[in-house]
């Protein structure tokens, strides 16, 4: 299976946040919308990802004035992102040896969606089912 399939079950809306925007306003968008990261988006141009994990390093090294500072100063701007046509497997080995657990999916230098370790997870828990399932069938005929 690839992304594009992920993204057709999932959709592709993803929430963004600007560079700009104060650290509870992420804060605040993670927990409204249930999610663990947020894309930093400046000028339709994603720049980075701020997830659940950075701002609690930066409220532990900085404080609680942190929740102030602007999401640029804690984001990860070396993003690690996926491509439409990269495979459920490829994203298993990049999210592990690269300790993420989010992708942004980049379409032509655009934001094209977002997968989470959960998306692929599930993802490969239906594959599984799938091949067991057809397994059974083969074997009973």
């Amino acid at each position: 299976m690839k992304v594009r399939d992920i993204l057709a079950r999932k959709g592709r809306v993803v929430k963004t946040i600007s560079p700009r925007s104060a650290l509870r306003d992420a804060a605040a968008l993670l927990q409204t919308h249930r999610i663990g990261a947020l894309v930093v988006v400046d000028a339709e141009k994603p720049v980075g990802i701020i997830s659940e994990r950075d701002i609690v390093n930066a409220i532990a090294n900085r404080g609680a004035e942190a929740i102030d500072k602007p999401v640029s100063a804690f984001m990860s701007r070396d993003m690690i992102t996926c491509a439409l046509d990269d495979s459920t497997d490829e994203l298993m080995e990049i999210m592990t040896e690269k300790r993420v657990r989010h992708l942004p999916v980049l379409e032509d230098g655009r934001l094209a969606g977002l997968v989470s370790i959960g998306d692929v997870v599930k993802q490969r828990i239906e594959e599984i089912s799938f091949e067991a399932e057809q397994m059974k069938m083969f074997i009973a005929s």
